[in-house]
């Protein structure tokens, strides 16, 4: 039985006792999925000192899980297009404990390059499932909220990664860690017997024949030309990643972003060029959050010279503020709309990064609110992005448009640690370069939500499309674009 949103709904607890269900079990399904992603960046000195790799090449592993996630938004959102974003979620969860588990047990850099690949794909599919499920089960007036309040579980997944590095790491080791992460598994059997599937697909999509992106991608003439593609860019994203590409990486670079735009041309059509400005959004997106989210628990010990403890708490106070920042970035959401409620708070994030980063060691309870303040801002609004993203699709392509076209921007989150890296060698200070990217790249993102212009880009195309942002401009809805 589908969830049907209510009406005339205006907050959660008028909402149906399916929809609060169905919200919760995708918000224990992305907080499960944020605990097991984070790992890696608690214990990159750790893995470093074991396998005997410097700093810049253990920050490689952290970008092994963005390598491969354009394929799990891609495969895993074809699937929840085709067969219902409630598989699609399941399939998600198991992918990521499976591959945060064998982490655990990795013998050497390519062994652990390898399963985090596959926490990756979890990861991607988790995320455009989930977020498609919430949105497609709640009300159009209250889908900033839906978004924003999912989100939210993915710093308290961190926040709980935290707390177990704390406990488990001193005594017990790294790979013990990882070995927790099989525990998500346990919530696949809940999800499976107990969830409706999201309404707005089920009326829809539901089992009717038609154009989703599974028969796009995997028709008979398409099947193994894709294939290919699809083993071709892989390699091509290990060799640039793992920083074997040498004198060929500016090639490959290439030969990715061709292979990136042949998908988009078969996913979106003549509008194209719409996903490749989402994209290019979210890439930017990325360099501009995700060397904080990376790099912070290796600037807390390595330059203020703080012990686990320390370093737990102050994340704790980092993922608190993510987590209460994406869920008011939601209600200011669907009161200003998308795009104003983003722009508003990237430009506020701007107050906290210079101090944060400014801050000596002594000054440890400042530091913490600095974090919370910082976190809540910047990383926080982006509990706005899958409503700004799935806004460019029609539902029946809204699960692997959302998630393609936001993983394939997430490959930001693998330049991001070894840009912070790098730019930390030539400033000698790791704090000094994560101020720089994310100030530089706040402002370039602001100016490409605020101008709106993936949604520019479409309405010039004139390309007949159902789509909410490509249909009408956000002063003249009520939920914003």
């Amino acid at each position: 039985m589908a969830t049907t949103p209510p009406d005339t709904p205006s907050s959660f607890r008028q909402l149906s006792g399916p929809q609060r269900k169905a919200f919760l079990a995708a918000w224990l399904g992305y907080l499960l999925d944020g605990f097991d992603f984070i790992l890696i960046t608690l214990v990159l000195t750790e893995i470093a000192t074991d396998f005997e790799l410097s700093l810049t090449k253990a920050a490689t592993l952290v970008s092994a899980a963005f390598v491969s996630r354009w394929l799990g938004g891609l495969a895993l959102g074809a699937i929840g297009d085709r067969y219902g974003r409630k598989p699609a979620m399941i399939l998600a969860i198991i992918a990521f404990s499976v591959g945060s588990a064998l982490c655990g047990f990795a013998w050497d850099y390519w062994s652990l390059f390898l399963f985090r690949a596959i926490v990756g794909i979890g990861m991607a599919g988790e995320y455009g499932a989930s977020a498609t499920y919430v949105m497609e089960s709640w009300p159009t007036s209250m889908r900033n909220r839906a978004t924003g309040f999912l989100l939210s579980a993915y710093p308290i997944g961190t926040v709980l990664a935290a707390l177990a590095y704390e406990l488990i790491v001193p005594v017990g080791g790294w790979r013990w860690l990882f070995y927790a992460g099989i525990v998500p598994i346990a919530l696949t059997l809940y999800l499976r017997r107990s969830l409706p599937e999201a309404a707005e697909w089920e009326e829809q999509v539901g089992r009717r024949a038609g154009t989703t992106t599974s028969s796009v991608l995997f028709a008979a003439k398409r099947r193994i030309p894709n294939t290919a593609l699809a083993l071709v860019l892989s390699a091509a994203l290990v060799l640039i990643f793992s920083r074997l590409g040498g004198a060929a990486t500016p090639y490959l670079v290439g030969l990715s972003v061709l292979c990136f735009v042949a998908f988009a041309v078969q996913l979106a059509g003549r509008l194209w060029p719409v996903m490749i400005a989402i994209m290019v959004t979210v890439f930017c997106a990325f360099l501009y959050s995700w060397p904080i989210q990376s790099l912070l628990p290796t600037y807390l010990k390595t330059e203020l010279g703080y012990d686990p403890g320390q370093v737990s708490t102050a994340l704790t106070w980092a993922g608190l503020g993510y987590a209460a920042g994406s869920c008011l970035a939601g209600m200011v959401g669907d009161k200003l709309g998308t795009r104003r409620a983003y722009v508003l708070g990237l430009f506020v994030s701007l107050a906290f990064v210079f101090p944060a980063f400014a801050l000596p060691a002594d000054n440890v309870v400042l530091l913490w609110v600095l974090l919370f303040a910082m976190q809540a801002t910047s990383q926080g609004i982006s509990g706005l992005l899958p409503k700004f993203i799935g806004d460019h699709f029609p539902t029946r392509l809204r699960a692997a448009g959302l998630g393609f076209s936001y993983n394939v921007g997430a490959l930001g989150g693998a330049v991001a640690p070894l840009a912070g890296a790098a730019i930390a060698e030539d400033f000698g200070s790791l704090g000094s370069a994560l101020t720089t990217l994310a100030v530089s790249l706040t402002v370039v993102v602001a100016l490409i939500i605020g101008l709106d212009i993936p949604a520019r880009i479409g309405r010039a195309l004139r390309v007949p499309n159902d789509a909410p942002a490509l249909s009408t401009p956000e002063r003249k809805t009520s939920s914003g674009s």
